[in-house]
């Protein structure tokens, strides 16, 4: 990872000590954390994709596919914030490995489920299972990438997310046309086959990461001893303009209003991944080709997250960043409601594609600016948690309006970009915070 010259007035000056040292912390960590997410988002999106058989096969409306779609956040609101703080207690490698096997295991079992209860009680608890997965790896990031790289580094470990959406397309796609095969349909193949993974991970997880930079023996002495410096020194710039305990990180006003900004991303992002397979279905000769026409718009997605990402910490800007990334995103959904043509459709929801994905890399740097420890822990976990309540009420808002039109996608879409609309409008609002600026260092003369 090459880390990218400092904008004029920013007085963080990069040695070769310190680029060798975040290089060597990114090779050794990002692989692995990338691949976690990228898993867990397709589990729990690839039901978008199953949908396309799956609904008709179990008689589900769109109300109970966007119902049983978003119910998963209800499960993972529930056990965030102590999954979370459990997390930053016994460390990372065994509370993530944790997770990723038990959501394999729940995932797995969706190729069961035999009508609407069934399909609620298993994605409940895919979200009990997964609950404190994504804030634990913010989380676990802030303990060893400092504030300088933090919003690019997001921006490369969130690019799982299109990735998973370009990649699960195309293959949620064509395990479709696996129906009947054995005598199980293809969208049971759909959830048997994509669930493996997270079992695996979970297991190479614990035997192949490290908690804490100190316990980090594959730095060299003088690499460990500027990380864990330059993290001290945050920290303590952070804590002498406010040190949060637990509860008043839970009851930040700031932190409270990042929740809400949050919840309009994953209201307008939920729920257009959840149905995005049915609009492009429509444009599409079979479920191939839909596979593979779904994942163009996160391929310019997942671009758009890094390049974003690494704007923003070259400028030092956090709130205007995130603000625009939410204006784009929303623009994107009214322009597709508006299409006729599925070409100009397809534009519009990689104009989409592109503003959704940027939100995530700069908004995470807002509250890991603001907090640290327990506090960090906790407060992280509430945002993630609240916010995502937005991908139970995107979708279902969705299945409902779509129910209620005769299968119209247009005032869906345009109910969706509401969300980001909001939460640009609250982080402009918010304004910038001191705690965003880079922190200098006085870096050692050398023989120090």
């Amino acid at each position: 990872m090459q880390a990218a010259a400092p904008a004029a007035g920013l007085s963080h000056q990069i040695t070769d000590l310190e680029r060798q040292t975040m290089a060597r912390v990114a090779r050794r960590l990002l692989p692995m954390l990338i691949a976690c997410y990228f898993i867990a988002y397709l589990d729990r999106v690839n039901v978008g994709f199953a949908s396309l058989t799956m609904n008709k096969a179990l008689g589900f409306s769109s109300a109970v596919y966007g119902f049983g779609g978003g119910i998963f956040f209800l499960g993972y609101f529930i056990f965030e914030v102590p999954s979370n703080i459990l997390l930053s207690k016994v460390g990372a490698r065994v509370w993530i490995a944790r997770i990723l096997i038990t959501w394999g295991l729940i995932s797995a079992c969706t190729a069961f489920i035999t009508g609407p209860m069934s399909f609620y009680s298993v994605r409940f608890l895919l979200g009990l299972a997964e609950a404190g997965f994504f804030p634990g790896i913010i989380l676990y990031l802030t303990w060893w990438f400092p504030s300088y790289y933090r919003s690019r580094i997001v921006g490369v470990f969130m690019a799982a997310i299109p990735l998973s959406n370009i990649l699960g397309s195309i293959v949620s796609g064509f395990l479709l046309d696996l129906d009947g095969w054995l005598g199980v349909a293809g969208w049971q193949w759909l959830f048997i086959i994509e669930a493996a993974p997270a079992v695996i991970l979970g297991v190479a997880f614990w035997l192949t990461m490290t908690d804490w930079p100190s316990q980090a023996h594959w730095l060299a002495p003088a690499q460990r001893d500027w990380l864990m410096g330059r993290l001290d020194a945050e920290r303590a710039q952070r804590e002498s303009i406010r040190r949060y305990s637990l509860t008043q990180a839970l009851t930040d006003k700031r932190v409270l209003l990042l929740s809400l900004v949050y919840f309009g991303g994953t209201f307008s992002g939920y729920g257009i991944a959840l149905f995005q397979p049915q609009i492009v279905h429509r444009l599409a000769a079979g479920f191939g080709m839909t596979g593979l026409i779904n994942a163009i718009p996160y391929v310019f997605g997942a671009t758009a997250m890094v390049l974003w990402g690494r704007h923003s910490d070259h400028t030092g800007e956090r709130p205007r960043h995130v603000a625009i990334a939410y204006y784009v995103a929303a623009t994107g959904l009214i322009a597709t409601s508006l299409m006729t043509d599925p070409i100009l459709t397809m534009t519009m929801l990689v104009i989409a594609s592109i503003g959704g994905s940027s939100t995530g890399p700069t908004f995470w740097s807002l509250p890991t600016a603001m907090l640290s420890g327990t506090a960090a822990a906790g407060g992280i976990a509430l945002i993630n948690a609240l916010g995502n309540l937005g991908g139970f009420f995107g979708p279902y808002l969705f299945g409902l309006i779509k129910d209620a039109t005769g299968g119209s996608f247009t005032f869906g879409l345009m109910a969706l970009a509401l969300g980001p609309i909001m939460s640009a409008s609250i982080v402009l609002m918010l304004g910038h915070d001191r705690r965003l600026e880079h922190i200098p260092m006085r870096q050692p003369a050398p023989g120090q």
